[in-house]
């Protein structure tokens, strides 16, 4: 017998109760209900603690291979369950990007090696890799990832024949980033122009009127359009406006849903207000807007709009980040020890309750991707677990990350959160801040 969780507050498929989980193996053995009371060198008494299921992010940049400088999949899996997070999805924009099978089982061959966490990888569409993409194992590789926009490493698919065959023909999920590469480029000019002029400021602040949300509007929407003539799975990454939500159904479950969207917990988090204070540290792609986005994204993740939350953890070190030059800082930011910090943040403001988060973080990324057994708290299911302490006050440092990069955007942020207990697969990785070794996570299946 592995693990007892003694008298935690399981928080799972809708409720909130006192339970007791039984570890078996690799596996939740079982779920006994109320109080109880055992005597075993395993216990962990997780009274005062909730219990919630492990967090599975779908949208991570984890920079291995190639940009190992930056991030690595040691690394960056270390400070994942240091959050909550058990299972991750990683991207194709790396160096080489992954673009054919090969260099996708060469990444799950990383990762067998040295994920703390478990793991699937991405493998990224171009204007002429289709034949590739037709290859593969729909029960092995979460998606397929298409860049409507460009972004970090640029992998850009902006043939109209190329994306009609991704739609038609993709063995599975499609994941986009979807930006309008006109506008972008149009706005560009135009603010290098006024900048050279001295009548523009080329700080933090313009991002959103560089990226704006007519941008993100008209790539969604042509996304969302394809898909629904070609009956194509299409999940729409990082949805940053207000605008964009129009585009998605929530009056059907998502079991019934083959258009689906995720936003970020930095969408949630910040608006254009904290540019002044934060500068480049939160820029990324698609740009943190206005506030009344924000606001309108606060009310989707509750009213079924937003089907899941991911972070778009993509790290960057100090120095490409904090340039003088708006147009030379990189996008991006690392974010995944503190996705579920934020998101609990929202709770205790009122903004969302326990089991919604856990719906948005947990289960419905394994209901939409159809991972085998996980994403619940289930007897028979991988015990892939996390106990938080929800009146644990702490500020959030640069100091304390696991980062590879060594800093967040969310440096000197209040939080009443604190993942005390990560459990991959049964075993216990995450415990009083320390992440133990050699604990490897296993590759996720999908039931395709």
């Amino acid at each position: 017998m592995g693990y007892i969780i003694k008298n935690a507050t399981l928080v799972n498929e809708g409720t909130t109760t006192l339970a007791s989980v039984v570890i078996n193996g690799d596996r939740i053995g079982k779920i006994i209900f109320g109080k109880n009371d055992f005597a075993d060198a395993n216990v962990i008494d997780a009274e005062g603690l909730y219990l919630i299921p492990g967090i599975i992010d779908e949208h991570v940049h984890f920079r291995e291979p190639g940009l190992t400088q930056k991030a690595d999949i040691y690394t960056e899996s270390r400070a994942a369950v240091a959050g909550g997070v058990t299972s991750f999805m990683d991207m194709p924009n790396t160096n080489p990007q992954t673009t054919t099978n090969e260099l996708l089982q060469q990444k799950f061959d990383i990762a067998a090696q040295k994920s703390a966490a478990n793991y699937s990888f991405y493998l990224g569409a171009t204007n002429e890799n289709i034949d590739e993409i037709k290859k593969v194992d729909p029960k092995k590789v979460c998606g397929i990832k298409l860049f409507m926009g460009s972004s970090t490493g640029n992998m850009l698919v902006n043939e109209n024949d190329a994306l009609i065959r991704l739609f038609n023909e993709s063995p599975c999920l499609i994941a986009a980033h979807c930006e309008d590469e006109q506008i972008i480029h149009e706005n560009t000019v135009c603010c290098k122009d006024l900048a050279s002029k001295g009548e523009v400021i080329a700080d933090a602040g313009i991002h959103p009127f560089v990226r704006t949300t007519e941008a993100c509007y008209k790539s969604t929407a042509k996304a969302v359009d394809m898909a629904a003539k070609f009956g194509t799975r299409l999940h729409v990454m990082h949805i940053s406006t207000k605008s964009e939500l129009t585009l998605f159904r929530n009056d059907i479950p998502l079991k019934d849903k083959k258009i689906t969207a995720e936003t970020c917990p930095h969408y949630l988090t910040f608006c254009d207000k904290d540019y002044e204070e934060k500068s480049f540290a939160i820029k990324c792609n698609p740009a943190i807007k206005m506030a009344s986005d924000r606001e309108i994204l606060r009310k989707a993740i509750i009213d079924g709009h937003i089907d899941t939350i991911g972070t778009d953890h993509a790290p960057h070190l100090w120095h490409e980040k904090f340039t003088d030059d708006y147009f030379t800082a990189k996008s991006g930011f690392p974010s995944i020890q503190n996705s579920l910090d934020m998101m609990l943040n929202l709770y205790h403001q009122g903004l969302i309750s326990l089991p919604q988060i856990v719906k948005l973080m947990c289960h419905n990324p394994a209901e939409l991707y159809q991972i085998k057994g996980r994403g619940f708290i289930r007897e028979g299911y991988f015990a892939d677990l996390v106990l938080v302490d929800l009146n644990h006050e702490k500020t959030i440092k640069n100091d304390d990350m696991l980062y590879k990069c060594g800093w967040t955007p969310y440096d000197g942020m209040k939080v009443k959160s604190q993942v005390t207990h990560t459990f991959v697969n049964g075993r216990l990785v995450y415990h009083d801040g320390i992440v133990e070794e050699n604990i490897i996570g296993q590759p996720l299946e999908f039931e395709r």
